[in-house]
C-alpha cells in the first residue's frame, strides 16, 4: 500500500463525511427509535411477533453484511473502493426508509408479511451503502490520531440528524397526518428519506480515497476470514457492539412506551412545539451533541479503549437510576437522561476509530487489510444487538400484557419501567467489563503506524 502525500484531512471533507452519518441517521435513528412504537401502538401488531421478526430477519445479515465487506474490498473503481456505493446506493436507501413506515391496510397477518419483506430490504440496502461508508474513514487517512477526528466529525453529524428527530419527528406525524398517525409517520418518512438522500450525495461529492491497495495477488476470502477470527482486539469490539446495541435498541425502543404510560402522556408544551416526549428526546439529543466534541479531549487524557470503558460503565449507571426516580419526577429525569447521553457523547466516534485500529494491527500482524470486511463483521454485530435489544422489547412487552388498545395495569407499568431503565444498564455496565481485555494501547499504535508507514514506502 502507498502512503498518502499527505495524511491531513480539511474541515470541508471532515464535514463532508460526517453526512454520511446524518444521512443514515434519518433512517436508521428513526428506526431504533420508533419502529416499535409504529408497529405495536400505531398499527397495533403484537409485540411478540414484532419481537420475533426483528431477530429473523438479522439471520439474513449474517451472510449480507460479510458478503458486502468482501464485495467491497475487492471493488476497483476511478471513483475508489468505498465512496461509489454512496452515489450508487443513495436512492435504494431513500426508498427502503420510507416503505418501512409505510405499510398498507392488510389486516393484521399482511401487515407483518409486509413488515418482513420491508425490514429485510432496508436492513440489505443499509448494509449495501453502510459499509463502504464506514470502512471508507479507513483509507481516507493512514493516521490514527486523524482519524478519531474524522470520527468525531462523523457522529457530530450522526447526532446532529438525532436531534433534529427527536425534535421535529413526533410534532411532524401530527402536523402531516392530521390526526391519522399511520399517514403521518409514511409522510414524515418521505420528508426524512428525501433528506438522507440529498446528504449522502454530499458525503460522496466531498470525500477522497488516499490509502491505496497495493497491486499484487488476489487475498482469498478464506485466508482473510481466517486473519480477522484472529484478530482478538476486534473480537472484543465484536462483543461490545453487540451489548452496546442491545442497550441502545431496548431503551430506545421503550422510550415511547415509559414516558407515555409510565410517566404519562402530557400535550402540554415544555419548549416552543415540544411536548413532553419530544422534548426528553430533544435534550438527551442536545446533551449526547454536546458530549460528542469532547471525544478528542477523552482520547487525549484517558486513551481511547479507558475513556470508552470508564463512560459506557457511567452511562449504564444513569439507566439502573431510572428505576429509583418516582415517575412524578420529569425533571429529575430530564437532568439524569442529559448526564447520561453527555457521558455516552464521546463513545461512537471513539468506537469507530478503535476499529480502524484494529484494522490496522490485523495489516500489521497478519499482512491482510480487510477494511471493508472487518466494518461489515463489526456492523452486523451491532445489527445483531439490535435485533437482541429489539427482540427483547417486543417479547418483554407481550409478557408484561401490553396492548395498544387496553389500559396498561401496574404489573406492565412496572415491566416497562425495568425494561428502559435496569435491563439497558446491565448491559452497558457488561460491554465497559467486556473492553477489560481489549490490550491495544495508543503507544503500540504509534509504533504499528509507523511500521506500516515504512512497508508501504517499499510497495512503492
Amino acid at each position: 500500500m502507498s502512503l498518502p502525500s499527505t495524511s491531513r484531512l480539511s474541515v470541508k471533507e471532515k464535514v463532508g463525511y460526517g453526512l454520511g452519518d446524518t444521512a443514515s441517521n434519518f433512517v436508521f435513528h428513526v428506526v431504533n427509535v420508533f419502529l416499535l412504537t409504529y408497529y405495536t401502538v400505531v398499527l397495533g401488531l403484537s409485540p411478540a411477533a414484532v419481537g420475533t421478526m426483528f431477530l429473523v430477519c438479522r439471520l439474513w445479515d449474517a451472510f449480507s453484511d460479510p458478503l458486502m465487506g468482501a464485495i467491497a474490498d475487492r471493488t476497483q473503481t476511478k471513483m475508489g473502493k468505498f465512496r461509489p456505493y454512496l452515489l450508487w446506493f443513495a436512492i435504494p436507501f431513500g426508498i427502503a426508509g420510507y416503505l418501512v413506515f409505510s405499510v398498507p391496510d392488510l389486516g393484521d397477518a399482511g401487515k407483518l408479511v409486509y413488515a418482513y419483506i420491508t425490514y429485510i430490504f432496508l436492513w440489505t440496502i443499509y448494509t449495501a451503502i453502510n459499509v463502504p461508508y464506514s470502512a471508507l474513514m479507513g483509507v481516507m487517512s493512514p493516521d490514527p490520531v486523524e482519524r478519531t477526528s474524522l470520527s468525531t466529525y462523523r457522529f457530530v453529524g450522526a447526532f446532529s440528524a438525532q436531534l433534529l428527530i427527536g425534535m421535529a419527528f413526533l410534532p411532524l406525524v401530527k402536523l402531516l397526518g392530521e390526526g391519522d398517525d399511520v399517514a403521518g409517520y409514511s409522510q414524515t418518512m418521505a420528508v426524512f428519506s428525501v433528506i438522507a438522500v440529498l446528504l449522502f450525495f454530499g458525503a460522496f461529492f466531498t470525500t477522497k480515497e488516499r490509502v491505496k491497495p497495493k497491486k499484487g495477488p488476489k487475498q482469498s476470502l478464506g485466508g482473510d476470514f481466517s486473519a480477522l477470527s484472529k484478530n482478538v482486539p476486534w473480537i472484543i469490539m465484536i462483543v461490545a457492539a453487540i451489548l452496546t446495541l442491545s442497550n441502545v435498541a431496548l431503551r430506545g425502543g421503550v422510550t415511547y412506551h415509559f414516558l407515555n404510560y409510565v410517566v404519562g402522556a402530557d400535550d402540554s408544551k415544555y419548549f416552543l412545539f415540544l411536548d413532553r416526549t419530544s422534548f426528553f428526546y430533544t435534550t438527551g439529543s442536545l446533551a449526547f451533541v454536546t458530549g460528542v466534541f469532547f471525544t478528542g479531549w477523552v482520547s487525549r487524557k484517558m486513551g481511547k479503549r479507558n475513556g470508552l470503558m470508564i463512560l459506557t460503565i457511567l452511562n449504564g449507571l444513569t439507566f439502573i437510576a431510572f428505576y429509583f426516580i418516582p415517575t412524578s419526577a420529569y425533571t429529575t429525569m430530564i437532568l439524569v437522561n442529559a448526564i447520561g447521553s453527555f457521558l455516552a457523547g464521546p463513545t461512537p466516534a471513539l468506537v469507530w476509530a478503535i476499529y480502524t485500529d484494529v484494522v490496522d494491527y490485523g495489516e500489521w500482524k497478519f499482512g491482510r487489510r480487510t477494511t471493508a470486511l472487518a466494518f461489515s463483521a463489526a456492523m452486523f454485530s451491532q445489527k445483531l444487538g439490535l435485533a437482541v435489544g429489539s427482540g427483547i422489547g417486543g417479547w418483554m412487552l407481550a409478557y408484561y400484557g401490553f396492548k395498544a388498545d387496553v389500559a396498561p395495569s401496574q404489573e406492565t407499568l412496572d415491566g416497562i419501567k425495568i425494561m428502559f431503565s435496569i435491563i439497558p444498564g446491565i448491559f452497558g455496565i457488561a460491554n465497559g467489563l467486556v473492553l477489560l481485555g481489549y490490550k491495544l494501547t495508543d503507544e503500540q499504535l504509534e509504533t504499528i503506524t509507523a511500521d506500516l508507514a515504512e512497508r508501504r514506502k517499499t510497495d512503492e
